[in-house]
């Protein structure tokens, strides 16, 4: 059974970032999948919200890439296939290289120690198969080594790409295994604790390469079994989607 969620006004950040976020967040899951039509009206009275916030998120989500405007549709959920993952790979494997380069040099001892932790937590979850959490972790796991740059001009330039990871890792997990990336992400984080900077750069470089060949035949696959649903893709509202909450 479905946990209700909390009205999205419910509490602070902002009400326009909670509706955000939530929106974000269901696309990400893929409880709205690619295709979905969102209906301002519906999902304002579903979050028991008015219908300015849902309308400045949606358009928020449109800048990001998550939702296209389609004649006599509306706002739908974007896709997210190979050619898409192609560009995200690209520019990845150039800023996360840098990334890890610059985390080997500037990352003080406190901060290895933390990621230290999220790794285990990543690893334990990956052994007790929970695979979301470890997709979610590892996620985490990329978003700190940008930290850990000390670039804050970097962490701005990866900043929009994140999102867009997470969905692409979620799309992939269902057929993915969490040890691989829990074994790549423990060597680069050995680098970057050994100030190794052309190791880590190389390893991140290589771990992108990696798992850009697993994802792209991954969402190949996904394309050719998915059904020709483009003119009858659900709605938002019309209830739980295929593997939703």
């Amino acid at each position: 059974m479905t946990t209700p969620r909390p009205a999205a006004g419910d509490a602070h950040p902002s009400l326009r970032e909670r509706v955000y976020v939530e929106l974000r967040e269901r696309i990400i899951e893929a409880e709205y999948p690619a295709g979905t039509r969102l209906v301002e009206r519906e999902i304002a009275e579903e979050l028991r919200v008015s219908r300015v916030p849902v309308r400045e998120a949606m358009q928020r989500l449109e800048s990001e890439g998550f939702l296209s405007v389609q004649p006599r549709r509306g706002a739908v959920v974007a896709d997210f296939g190979p050619r898409d993952a192609e560009h995200l790979f690209d520019v990845r494997e150039n800023l996360e290289g840098l990334a890890a380069r610059l985390a080997a040099r500037h990352a003080t001892p406190a901060q290895l120690r933390d990621l230290e932790r999220l790794l285990a937590r990543a690893r334990a979850a990956a052994e007790a198969g929970r695979l979301r959490d470890t997709v979610s972790l590892n996620a985490d796991f990329h978003r700190r080594i940008v930290e850990l740059s000390g670039n804050p001009l970097l962490v701005d330039l990866m900043a929009p790409l994140d999102s867009r990871l997470r969905r692409l890792f979620r799309l992939t997990s269902a057929r993915s295994d969490g040890e691989p990336m829990c074994g790549a992400h423990e060597r680069l984080y050995a680098a970057v604790r050994d100030r190794d900077e052309d190791g880590a750069e190389a390893l991140a470089r290589t771990h992108v390469a990696d798992t850009r060949a697993s994802a792209q035949r991954l969402l190949a696959a996904l394309r050719a079994d998915e059904p020709a649903r483009r003119g009858d893709a659900p709605t938002a509202g019309e209830g739980p989607p295929a593997g939703g909450r």
